[in-house]
């Protein structure tokens, strides 16, 4: 991965929108199987579009549960977030799921698909995967430096919305309040003293751009939901007030 990755988030289920973001030149695109709208079978084709451009085919997974993990790695997934990381054994439990016996690990084997589209996939897999454990809760970020001492684990990803709930703060979008930037540099420091990295969903290009500045290593800076309810609002407003048009 390189030294900073631009990530877009897909939360419509829509292989093709996958695909444009990818086109775009995006480093990575994150299918996100915990809040968005997409099956399994869809985020496969999610995972083609975005490979089929050089990206990086990334993953939100619903729980750390070993079953959903093993399926979005064996259909290709080369990221993996896994929300609500709140305890060291929860993150030792997640990075296990992300890694053969020989790594270290537990997960099953049987790479259908990924095995297909990667050469060396099984030798090299603990290379090729990027396990990300979401800080998100108070638990997770008062035990954040132990959660990123994690053998193997590759990086924290910090979950603003729920992060902010956790400390009686509204879930704004760039949340700019001192206590809660201090927050987020302490999880950056923490990742970073542990040798690993630190990735953020930023929600606006500006405010990754600002997160970037902090020394955040990855970012995820725009949503097709986002983008496309701002394009439609843009549009609407150059043409005019709506509701002056008949169907028909």
């Amino acid at each position: 991965m390189k030294d900073q990755n631009y990530n877009a988030w897909l939360l419509s289920p829509n292989p093709l929108g996958a695909e444009i973001f990818a086109k775009a030149g995006f480093d990575s695109v994150t299918v996100d199987m915990q809040h968005g709208m997409l099956d399994f079978r869809t985020a496969i084709d999610c995972f083609r579009g975005i490979a089929l451009h050089g990206s990086q085919p990334w993953a939100r997974v619903e729980a750390n549960d070993p079953a959903l993990i093993t399926k979005v790695l064996d259909a290709g997934a080369l990221g993996v977030i896994c929300p609500l990381i709140s305890t060291p054994e929860q993150a030792d439990d997640f990075v296990k799921a992300c890694r053969y016996q020989f790594d270290g690990g537990n997960r099953s084997f049987g790479p259908v698909r990924a095995a297909l589209v990667l050469d060396d996939y099984v030798g090299r897999s603990a290379e090729l995967v990027t396990a990300m454990a979401m800080i998100e809760t108070r638990e997770g970020f008062n035990n954040v430096e132990a959660i990123a001492a994690t053998p193997g684990l590759d990086g924290l990803f910090i979950g603003p919305a729920d992060l902010a709930l956790a400390f009686d703060m509204a879930p704004t979008p760039e949340n700019r309040d001192p206590a809660f930037i201090e927050r987020i540099d302490r999880i950056i420091a923490a990742a970073h003293d542990a040798g690993i990295l630190c990735g953020m969903f930023a929600g606006t290009p500006e405010y990754a751009k600002d997160m970037l500045a902090r020394g955040m290593d990855m970012v995820s800076a725009v949503t097709d939901t986002q983008i496309l309810l701002n394009g439609a609002q843009s549009a609407l407003s150059t043409i005019g007030p709506p509701g002056g048009h008949t169907a028909g």
